[in-house]
């Protein structure tokens, strides 16, 4: 490795030029790249939600009602009127209100009050209205420019249309203030001005490289979209450091500055090898997840970590013997303060530190696992968002609202009408519009014309539309997707099919939980496994598993002890992420532990260890803490908020388990140690 390294650094000019080359390509390819908006397209595709769009796309030219548009102190001939200036944006396909439902030139006391009420109430007309696909962003801010401050607006669309909105205004500004963060921690652990510099721009590489490669998925959901490239840069910049830091001490012996780098890069590759294998599993487990948005995420930063290091062997070594004149003159004293005196301490209290640790995990362990969730898109938009206080005007008057479709075989109009009478019977139904109910089944569908007739069937299938009065996701809300599929059954058996938010949000629960056991079982066995062949022991896997895993359940033991509610896609992701992402912490301090071993005591290895790795720990684990917690403060996406204040605090908490927890660990079962690991500490070991 030391003479390939060697032989490879003596054509700078061809590697320079071959990075650059790629990365101009891929940054050509990048508004290539689509994003996907929509989770219920990640689902499996023999998910009940997932089968029963596909029919509704392939039997109806409208789609789900996705806008309730809410328009206050209205009469019924003004709801009209409105309800045709609606039919006329651009990308409205369908608009249900009330006349679709009863006659309202009848006196309206006359009809159904639970019917009239989930229609118009209080002179307010709610409307349901159907945009298609591709018009979402205009149709949304059409109708927002004609209802003003007449009403409001809730839906689907509408939260596609926010969702996009923000992804494309906050993206930037992450990065704006990652960057500088980034470089200013850099700055704390690097000994010369520009030495962040080439950090920054060869991770910068990376992440175009990565970015551009993507073009070969077609299109990357709008949570990979928006975290892949903060992520990149924060897990992979410890790569660098690991690097720079071995070459520091070796150019101190080695005055020759390409034979020094040729003997970091040996040094420090199965180092940065281990912990980008590890990185890159803990993201490839994600592949196994049926909700496909862990695959989509998976791929992307798996690939990202292993484009980070290549450019970190590759690249990186190149730039700094191009640069090494500027690099010394641009030195200045070390910023970062001795940790001798941190390592004795350690060393001196790592006893009681064990046992606080010990004492965190059993509760973390527990709590963890009585998180409660978020599963849809309910938990995307904060409490002071256009969005949630829309929402809320509209639940306000007319209660919680949400729409649903039923599909079933067109022909048996007794069947239909026997089912549309006991769906209106649930308690959670607020109306219901069908054929039978709507029309009559004494009238026969050829007295009706073209253009009526394709609103209640088409391709085979009749379509009953639903109003549910409870929220789109919870108990409430599965009860009642439970109920309707269980009527629906009754009267149709597997011949039906629901499609809805709340239906997707049912299946989105039902798939990512069974999701859960597989991923982290997978997650640990490939990460172990490496550390395994990497340190060639038995136990040491064992050490660092447990020091990381136990870090992740105090993590998510918070959200816990907060009342907070967790989004489920979040909570799945981060369990393989931060695993993957921060036991290189472990590793790093394992790796140097076994080193100093070879000539010291325990003791004296573990002060060490302690003193000589807190520097390169706490810098990968700062710019990762600051990565999350602009995503968590910049972001107003509930999902990318919350992952990244997870993301941010799990940083903190495994660097303090490898920095407090693991020297305990390894003073306890260094025997162990010595027994179950080949060669652990070479033939001279120091004092036991």
């Amino acid at each position: 490795m030391n003479l390939l390294a060697y032989k490879f650094l003596k054509r700078p000019k061809i590697v320079l030029a071959g990075f650059a080359a790629v990365a101009l390509i891929c940054l050509a390819l990048i508004p290539g790249v689509k994003t996907n908006f929509e989770l219920a397209d990640y689902l499996p595709e023999n998910a009940p939600s997932t089968v029963a769009i596909k029919v509704m796309e392939e039997s109806f030219s409208e789609g789900l009602p996705n806008v309730s548009v809410y328009i206050k102190d209205v009469s019924i001939a003004e709801a009209l009127s409105f309800k045709a200036e609606i039919a006329k944006v651009p990308g409205v396909t369908e608009v249900l209100w009330l006349d679709d439902v009863i006659d309202v030139y009848e006196p309206l006391e006359t009809a159904d009050a639970k019917t009239v009420e989930a229609w118009y109430k209080d002179g307010g007309a709610l409307y349901s209205v159907t945009v298609a696909e591709g018009w979402q962003t205009d149709s949304v801010n059409a109708l927002r420019d004609m209802v003003k401050n007449r009403g409001a607006l809730a839906g689907e669309a509408v939260n596609y249309s926010d969702v996009r909105r923000t992804l494309t205004s906050e993206m930037p500004k992450i990065i704006l203030f990652v960057v500088p963060l980034g470089f200013a921690i850099l700055l704390l652990s690097t000994s010369s001005w520009l030495e962040p510099v080439l950090f920054l721009a060869t991770i910068g590489i990376a992440i175009v490289i990565n970015e551009g490669t993507n073009i070969f998925l077609g299109e990357v959901s709008f949570i990979t979209r928006a975290t892949s490239a903060v992520l990149q840069l924060a897990i992979s910049m410890d790569y660098a450091v690991f690097l720079l830091h071995s070459f520091g001490r070796i150019r101190k012996e080695e005055p020759d500055l390409r034979r020094a780098m040729a003997a970091a890069m040996n040094e420090s590759f199965m180092c940065i090898a281990a912990s980008a294998a590890t990185t890159v599993l803990g993201f490839l487990v994600l592949t196994l997840m049926r909700f496909k948005i862990g695959a989509d995420m998976g791929i992307v930063l798996a690939k990202g970590v292993t484009v980070s290091f290549l450019c970190v062997i590759g690249l990186l070594p190149v730039l700094v013997l191009v640069t090494s004149r500027a690099i010394d003159s641009t030195r200045h004293r070390p910023f970062l303060p001795s940790f001798e005196r941190f390592g004795k301490v350690v060393v001196r209290f790592c006893a009681p530190f064990a046992l606080a640790a010990v004492l965190l995990v059993v509760p973390g362990y527990l709590a963890q696992k009585s998180n409660e969730f978020v599963y849809g898109t309910s938990g995307m938009h904060g409490e002071d968002s256009i969005v949630k206080k829309e929402e809320s005007e509209i639940k306000a008057v007319f209660g919680e609202s949400v729409q649903m479709v039923l599909l079933v075989p067109a022909g048996r109009m007794a069947d239909e009408a026997a089912l549309s009478d006991a769906l209106a019977r649930l308690p959670e139904v607020s109306s219901v519009v069908s054929y039978a109910n709507t029309v009559g089944v004494q009238v026969p569908p050829e007295h009706l014309s073209k253009d009526q007739l394709k609103q209640f069937s088409s391709g085979g299938y009749d379509r009953i539309i639903l109003y549910v009065n409870t929220p789109d996701e919870g108990r409430e809300a599965f009860s009642a997707v439970e109920k309707i599929r269980a009527v629906s059954a009754e009267h149709f058996g597997d011949e039906y099919y629901l499609v809805g938010q709340s239906a997707v949000n049912y299946d989105l629960m039902d798939t990512i939980t069974a999701d859960n056991r597989t991923v982290n079982v997978a997650a640990i066995a490939a990460i172990g496994f490496v550390i395994l062949v990497s340190f060639k022991s038995l136990s040491i896997p064992l050490l660092l598993l447990f020091t990381i895993e136990s870090a992740i359940w105090i993590n998510l033991a918070v959200p816990y002890f907060a009342g907070q509610r967790l989004n489920y896609i979040g909570y799945q992701i981060i369990s393989a992420v931060q695993l993957g992402a921060t036991v290189d912490y472990g590793i790093l301090f394992a790796q140097n532990y076994l080193r100093s071993r070879k000539t010291l005591g325990k003791k004296d290895a573990l002060r060490q260890t302690v003193s000589g790795t807190a520097g390169s720990i706490l810098t990968p684990a700062l710019i990762l803490t600051v990565a999350g917690l602009m995503l968590s403060v910049i972001s107003s996406n509930g999902i990318i908020s919350q992952f990244g204040a997870i993301l941010g605090r799990g940083a903190v908490i495994s660097a303090g388990m490898v920095l407090l927890a693991l020297p305990a660990l390894l003073w306890v079962f260094d025997g162990l140690i010595m027994v179950t690991t080949w060669r652990p500490f070479g033939k001279n070991r120091g004092d036991l």
